[in-house]
């Protein structure tokens, strides 16, 4: 979710005023971009349940020159991909007793006649850096409780990682055998299957980092094919992040880079793919920093969440997307 913002926050110039009307739904054509116009939102984890599409996102309260202010992680559903229903915050972040702030990048998989919520948060002071918990709940709206009573993934698991905030965004995917994986990183991309419990590691963490990975991977699977997408940064020649991807023969690779799928979110550093087939069709969820909330700009914190459809080549590689205002709300 985060990535070399650390460094690079501070010379960006990512307060930019938006559009005139942004933060006002009226008038707005439903499926239109954001897709969410009285909260900043972030980091979209979009799950299908039935005939329902879930939406997952984290809640930014940044003022003024606040960079990140993530408390908590909110839902949203819908059944015709143009009207949402809200629903009460799901968990907060101090819900995982040993976590001390931060509700970034989260998702949510149902297996085993539950729901379980993966999040990265601040760990507190006896495992110091980022750390990814694991949560629970009998709805997809939640709420949430800590699954565990501990981090699944802390800093210390990945000790080749170059600093403390590298174990964030998990993606989680349950293949055809019903195995689960879940992949994570910030710089490093790492993966690993998860035990039938959901809540432990089976096995080793791998590094399967790809081509300019910055943060956010997602992972899917259509047909034969694998898909890991992600928010990538080329330093030689980007300032903001973008999305690419890479394709597998099998969940453990070897996967084979693909190129950009998209450009920069508007006015923002920062992007994370969310990616979902729903009624015959596939989308991607991103977020940009266009939407005005009141006296308060788009900022590196304060994004809003997108939707367009995905589309693939005959050979599964998949179509460049181009981020509208108009969304799922356009033509066909």
């Amino acid at each position: 979710m985060r990535s070399v913002w650390m460094a690079l926050a501070l010379t960006a110039t990512l307060s930019a005023a938006s559009p005139s009307g942004a933060s006002d739904g009226e008038g707005a054509a439903p499926g239109s971009n954001p897709l969410f116009r009285d909260r900043f939102t972030a980091d979209p984890a979009p799950l299908v349940v039935g005939d329902r599409l879930y939406l997952y996102v984290g809640h930014d309260e940044a003022q003024r020159d606040e960079m990140f202010n993530m408390r908590e992680w909110l839902v949203y559903s819908t059944t015709d991909m143009k009207n949402w229903t809200s629903y009460p915050p799901i968990m907060k972040a101090t819900d995982f007793k040993w976590a001390k702030k931060d509700a970034w990048a989260s998702q949510t998989i149902q297996k085993n006649g539950k729901f379980y919520f993966y999040a990265a948060v601040e760990h507190d002071s006896s495992h110091p850096g980022k750390a990814i918990g694991v949560a629970v709940s009998d709805r997809p709206t939640g709420p949430f409780t800590d699954a565990r009573g501990s981090a699944l993934i802390t800093n210390e698991m990945t000790p080749k990682g170059t600093h403390s905030w590298e174990d964030i965004d998990p993606t989680v995917f349950t293949d055809d055998d019903g195995t689960t994986w879940i992949a994570w990183g910030n710089r490093q991309c790492y993966i690993a299957r998860l035990k039938p419990n959901m809540i432990e590691i089976d096995g080793p963490i791998t590094e399967i980092t790809p081509p300019h990975f910055e943060e956010g991977p997602w992972l899917h699977k259509r047909g034969g094919l694998y898909y890991l997408s992600y928010a990538s940064l080329d330093r030689s020649t980007q300032r903001d992040e973008h999305v690419s991807y890479a394709t597998a023969p099998s969940i453990t690779g070897p996967w084979t880079y693909r190129g950009e799928l998209t450009g920069s979110g508007k006015y923002s550093f920062t992007i994370h793919p969310g990616i979902a087939e729903f009624k015959g069709d596939w989308y991607i969820f991103l977020h940009n920093a266009a939407l005005t909330v009141g006296d308060q700009n788009g900022a590196i914190g304060r994004r809003a969440v997108t939707v367009e459809r995905l589309l693939y080549n005959a050979d599964g590689t998949l179509r460049p997307v181009m981020q509208t205002s108009a969304g799922v709300s356009a033509p066909r």
